[in-house]
């Protein structure tokens, strides 16, 4: 697979939302980044929208704890691979 689901989730989180990005690394656990937990359901829904796919929340709740984003990154790959909306396998264009 071509695409970079770690500098897309990366890009997200600085552009989108202004995290630093010095506290945008694997094991950094969503409720660490400084998002509020409204921040962090449109941090979702904006991953979502880039990867042209829905995250069941049985498999992804940004308010349960410990979620870092190497998680995140698997929850991504593993719906891409299963049939994602996004069947070209790259991020749909993210808007400033």
């Amino acid at each position: 697979m071509t695409l970079d689901i770690d500098s897309t989730i990366a890009l997200l989180l600085s552009d989108k939302f202004h995290v630093p990005a010095e506290n945008i690394h694997p094991e950094a656990a969503l409720q660490d980044l400084g998002l509020d937990s409204l921040s962090l359901m449109e941090f979702v829904f904006a991953l979502e929208d880039a990867f042209g796919l829905r995250i069941p929340e049985d498999q992804l709740d940004p308010r349960q704890s410990g979620i870092t984003l190497t998680h995140l990154r698997d929850i991504v790959e593993a719906n891409l691979n299963h049939g994602g909306a996004n069947a070209a396998g790259s991020p749909v264009g993210l808007v400033a």
